[in-house]
């Protein structure tokens, strides 16, 4: 967690960019992201020097070379601690010169100078900071802003993010972090599982799932072969925004994954065969842009979902990119779960009859406030091929732990440790727990409903359908005592009233 002097420090950069003329969100975090970047780059090599001066060798790998560049500008003027100290005129300069050119071939490139995956995503990157002074206020105010300990640079990253969502128009863009935690503890990623988010974003759920694999696994690091696959193949990310693909990249960059599989792609398009059967986990939340053009869409996907309905497709393509056994948590609206159509019916069919669906949580509608209302639930599924789906447990979240409307303030309220605790305590080891679990009333927040009667209904997966109201029974009075009592009042108002008369003659 940042503190408050940090927020403010952000705040203050966010607002200076505002107010220099920079009002897009989206574009002000890329800006700042390349900046933040160029400070990272700047303390990683103070590192490589100073084991180099302990060791009394050369260092090894430099991320700034000896020499001048084009413009017969010295590399080490590239640096941050260099180029802090200059006069914003010549800042400016050397920012649009050197600097950055310099930045979009380092972020591209490992450290044995091959290309890296972000090499696609810089090749329109753009420096759009329009003023000399602008520019050097937002370096004095990120100098001050300490970013050499991970979590705090993720947080920090995160904190900005965040800002993404209040914005309104862009928040679209981004699942709120409690919920991404949420789906991510209940999947519990595993070491050489290949992750992927086909609807990346700015790549929070990829970003959690590495957080938990690093809190889950003390070891990590020192299994060579687990490290190369964490830092190179186990994250996989494709969204059709090359900015917000930046951005996303920059986030994993920032919390520690060096090298992620990012790709620009239309996922409902045609699906590179490269990937199908491929991933472990999917964790997304897609886009729910009501329909596309059917001329554009994956002919296979079009089998499993003929439909324009992006919800539905998305949900068809998970289940050919998942390998056997591969298992996903993904958000989709309500109506995925109770729609009447051909493909909402054949969906949820495949998902009960010939996969294994698992859970589904129902979010409240406030969730995604405060540019969205729309209702959601969370589906829980593993890909089989061959059934599995012996009972589906429901959850019915009422509270997230903030307030669901546009303001969405903290709350003491919150659903969502007890929906973790309750998963698993099903899934668990310990037989009297599931079974408690399993025997809980359909009056309660979670229950278990057998497929036989899922398919009953017509494979209606909405909690409603099943979850059961109780009613209390209300004693009420005798209507003639309450009737007795409002003539006792009525002759009471009367005698009133007279008196008062009375004194007014």
């Amino acid at each position: 967690m940042i503190t408050g002097t940090l927020k403010s420090q952000v705040d203050a950069v966010w607002n200076a960019f505002w107010s220099g003329g920079i009002s897009n969100p989206v574009e002000v975090i890329e800006q700042i992201t390349y900046l933040l970047f160029l400070k990272r780059l700047d303390e990683l090599e103070l590192v490589k020097e100073q084991k180099a001066a302990a060791t009394g060798r050369p260092v090894q790998d430099p991320i700034f070379p000896v020499g001048r560049d084009e413009f017969r500008r010295e590399y080490r003027d590239l640096r941050w601690n260099r180029f802090k100290g200059f006069s914003k005129d010549e800042l400016f300069e050397v920012f649009t010169e050197s600097v950055f050119p310099f930045l979009k071939d380092r972020v591209t490139r490992l450290s044995d100078g091959t290309a890296s995956s972000y090499t696609a995503l810089m090749q329109d990157a753009r420096f759009t900071i329009p003023e000399a002074h602008l520019l050097q206020k937002a370096v004095d105010l990120l100098d001050a802003i300490p970013m050499k300990d991970r979590d705090t640079n993720g947080d920090l990253y995160e904190y900005m993010l965040g800002k993404l969502a209040t914005s309104g128009t862009n928040g679209q863009f981004r699942t709120p972090r409690h919920i991404i935690k949420l789906m991510v503890d209940m999947r519990a990623p595993q070491p050489m599982e290949a992750i992927c988010d086909p609807a990346a974003g700015t790549a929070g759920f990829l970003m959690e799932a590495g957080e938990y694999l690093r809190e889950h696994n003390p070891d990590l690091f020192f299994e060579p072969e687990q490290r190369v696959f964490f830092n190179s193949e186990q994250f996989h990310a494709f969204d059709t925004d090359r900015t917000m693909m930046r951005i996303g990249a920059m986030n994993l960059m920032q919390h520690g994954i060096d090298n992620p599989v990012l790709e620009r792609r239309d996922s409902l398009a045609e699906v590179n065969s490269a990937d199908v059967d491929r991933y472990d986990l999917i964790l997304a939340n897609p886009p729910f842009a009501g329909s596309l053009d059917k001329e554009n869409t994956s002919k296979a996907l079009l089998k499993l979902a003929d439909t324009k309905k992006t919800e539905l497709l998305f949900m068809a393509l998970f289940l050919r990119l998942l390998k056997p056994g591969g298992r996903a948590a993904v958000i989709v609206p309500d109506g995925v779960l109770f729609g009447s159509t051909k493909a909402h019916k054949s969906l949820r069919h495949e998902l009960v009859e010939n996969q294994q669906l698992e859970a589904v949580i129902s979010l409240p509608s406030g969730v995604f406030k405060p540019y969205a209302g729309v209702s959601t639930a969370i589906l829980f599924f593993t890909r089989t091929d061959s059934g599995g789906t012996e009972d589906v447990w429901f959850y019915d979240v009422k509270a997230d732990g903030f307030s669901l409307d546009d303001k969405r303030n903290p709350v003491d309220t919150n659903d969502l440790p007890t929906v973790l605790e309750r998963w698993e305590a099903l899934r668990g080891a310990d037989a009297e727990a599931a079974g408690a679990e399993r025997a809980r009333a359909r009056t309660e927040a979670s229950f278990v409903v057998p497929k036989s009667e899922i398919e009953a209904n017509g494979y209606d997966l909405s909690i409603n359908r099943y979850k059961e109201i109780e009613y209390e029974e209300v004693q009420h009075r005798d209507p003639l005592e309450i009737i007795a009592e409002l003539e006792e009042l009525e002759k009471e108002i009367a005698t009133g009233l007279a008196e008062l008369k009375g004194m007014l003659k």
